[in-house]
Order: structure tokens, then sequence, then C-alpha cells
């Protein structure tokens, strides 16, 4: 079975220490595969805030990692190093790779970086990005979870949000449904939910699934939506029918702990991309 932790928006510099350290005693009492980080991991890009991720995410002790940079992950203020050396302290913290995968017998996950230097908030994914992520994905075997992975959503519930999301997303949910992408895990809005793109979108090639994490620790909470994070299972193929379950975790100011909130159970399509 496949398991992976969904942390997303940490937004250190914002951190709430209780929080960080009710995190980390979750992801020690159920041990993932893998734990995918899926953007704005500081608040500000600054180097101290990337050495204190770096720190907490060792602290984790996962076999793996997968990061994938956000919007807040590059310079704001220092102009020049945002035009020139946008992701310079990123790199020295967790590596030059921006878009990371992450192959095992059981799991595929692909990240996409859709932070732009030119733009402020919104991201983007090429048609370049799109069509490298749906080769990838055809290349996947019929037993693992197949999983994309961006910081800005493809979909979103509020109309509020509207404006946040991914541009180029629509193409985007068509190339890598027809690759065979079973899932696209999100952040950026620190709001929790899991969305059933196929019911949103005619004749897409397969089911699609859109999670979205909430803000793992940072102060900067929603109203309604306190700090939060995913727990991903495959429980692999029976019977010809593939399920995965997410699960979201919410932190309590009361226990001071992170609680079970709700469980989705996800139907996936038992046949592979053409």
């Amino acid at each position: 079975m496949a398991m992976l932790w969904q942390i997303s928006d940490l937004h250190f510099g914002t951190e709430r220490p209780e929080v960080v350290s009710a995190l980390e005693a979750l992801i020690h009492s159920m041990p993932p595969e893998l734990v995918v980080l899926s953007g704005d991991i500081t608040q500000r890009a600054r180097r101290s805030q990337f050495r204190t991720a770096r720190s907490f995410v060792e602290r984790l002790g996962a076999p793996a990692t997968l990061v994938i940079p956000g919007n807040h992950d590059i310079p704001l203020f220092n102009l020049m190093s945002r035009a020139l050396t946008p992701y310079a302290n990123y790199c020295r913290s967790f590596g030059a790779e921006l878009e990371p995968v992450y192959d095992s017998p059981t799991l595929l996950v692909i990240g996409v970086n859709t932070t732009r230097r030119w733009r402020h908030v919104d991201g983007e994914v090429s048609a370049y990005q799109r069509k490298r992520v749906a080769q990838r994905l055809r290349r996947a075997s019929a037993k693992q979870l197949r999983i994309v992975v961006t910081h800005q959503p493809v979909a979103v519930t509020c109309e509020e949000d509207l404006t946040n999301l991914l541009h180029g997303h629509k193409a985007a949910i068509y190339e890598w449904s027809g690759a065979g992408a079973d899932m696209i895990l999100g952040g950026h809005i620190h709001l929790p939910f899991v969305v059933p793109l196929h019911q949103h979108y005619d004749s897409l090639a397969r089911r699609l699934w859109a999670a979205q994490a909430g803000t793992a620790v940072s102060s900067r909470i929603r109203r309604g939506a306190n700090n939060s994070v995913n727990l991903v299972r495959s429980t692999g193929i029976s019977n010809g029918t593939r399920t995965a379950i997410v699960q979201r975790w919410d932190y309590s100011d009361t226990t001071r702990r992170f609680t079970l909130k709700h469980t989705h159970s996800l139907q996936l399509d038992s046949r592979h991309a053409e």
C-alpha cells in the first residue's frame, strides 16, 4: 500500500511552534513512504526561513521527500534576486531540481513548478510542462497511483478563489487525464477539499481527482479552516477495482494535536492510459 503525507503552505517565518511539534508527532506516529511539500515553504524566501524548513523536514525522518516551490518561495522585495536568481535560497536548502519525480512500484508522483518570476501570486503551467508530465504518466505502471503536484489549484470551491486558479489548468486537466493521472495535489489557497474533476469536465479520459491541502503550520489560516494536512493512501488493485483514500487531518487548539477530520474514498479507473 502506497502512503504519503501532503504538507502545504508551511510559510516558515509565520509558523506556530506548537503546531510544528504536533505535526512532527503525527508523522512519526504514521510513517509514510513519501512526504510531499506542495509549495510556499517559506513566507519571504529568506535563507533563515529555508534553513528552518530544511531542519523541519529532516526531523520528520521520512524515507523520501518531494518538494516544489510556491510563489512565496521566490523573493518579493529584492527585485534583483527575483529577476536573476529567484530560486537561489530555495536551492540551497532543497536542491536544484524544481520539478522532482518520485517513482516506486506503487507510486508515481510528478512535481510541477508553477511559479514564475514575473507573476507575484498567480501560477502557470506551460504547454511544455503539460507535455513533459503527460509523457511521464504514460510510462507509469498499471499498479502505480499516479499523482501530479502543483502549487496553485486546478479547482476551487469558492467564488473568491477563482482568481487563484492555475493558468492553463483546463488544458492540463484534459492532457493529464488522457495520459493516466489519478490525482492532482495542490495548495496555495489554504483551504482543504477534494473535488472529482471528471464530474465538472466533459469527456475526460478517466476519473481524475483534485485534492487541496490547507496551511500546515502557519498562522495564516482562513476562517473556518485551521491548520491541516492530507494523508493519501492507495489500496492497490482488488478484483479489478482501484481505490485511493484521502484523509484530512486538522490541528485542534484544544488538544494541541492533529486529529482525523474527513476521509474521502476515491474510485479510480482500472484501465491504464492509452
